[in-house]
């Protein structure tokens, strides 16, 4: 039995690898997301799960009409705006495969590296002007610095910069800049519940 699942991984991983390579080149995928962690393993390239998610989650989000444009494995659960404005280390390949994040990449959005980033979170660079709301006031920058985490539910909006080693609390919105890091933040306004170091 253990056997018959070895070869039917491998099957299934060599599929992956030859279609992921198709995807690849017909909807230009940038190089510099296909290394990394996500695309090496200790048995070869072949059997990395990056493969697996251009694979799987292409499909889907051709079918739905999603992501179109984004040159990574994204799931299609997830939205982003702009990812051309979007910058982060490709072994965090996998704060793109979760489900319910919006990343609003009108203005730039920096995701240091070894940042995790839970479901349902939000990256906003630019809210809708108050007294016209069809129009979006100018954008500003979110800079999130290495090792942090965002928890479930929170919402970091336009301008906000997170130094390293922060901890966003579960549904916090964060309205203003903790450039110091090594902290813990939670709350609505997001305020310093505790340091780490």
């Amino acid at each position: 039995m253990k056997t018959i699942r070895r070869i039917v991984f491998g099957l299934r991983s060599l599929y992956c690898y030859i279609v992921g390579n198709l995807i690849v080149r017909v909807y230009r995928y940038e190089k510099r997301y296909l290394t990394g962690r996500w695309f090496s393993t200790r048995y070869g390239t072949v059997f990395s799960q990056g493969w697996r998610w251009i694979t799987e989650n292409k499909r889907v989000c051709r079918r739905l009409g999603v992501n179109k444009g984004v040159p990574w494995a994204i799931s299609p659960r997830i939205q982003i705006v702009h990812p051309e404005n979007i910058s982060f280390h490709p072994d965090d390949l996998n704060n793109f495969q979760s489900f319910g994040n919006y990343f609003q990449g009108i203005g730039s959005i920096t995701i240091g590296r070894g940042t995790y980033i839970a479901p349902n979170v939000g990256i906003i660079t630019s809210n809708h002007t108050i007294g016209d709301l069809d129009a979006h006031d100018p954008a500003k920058p979110v800079n999130i610095g290495e090792g942090c985490w965002i928890g479930m539910n929170a919402v970091i909006l336009p301008g906000v910069e997170l130094g390293p080693q922060t901890t966003v609390g579960a549904g916090a919105v964060v309205t203003k800049s903790f450039p110091e890091g090594f902290c813990v933040i939670a709350g609505n306004p997001a305020k310093v519940i505790r340091t780490t170091r």
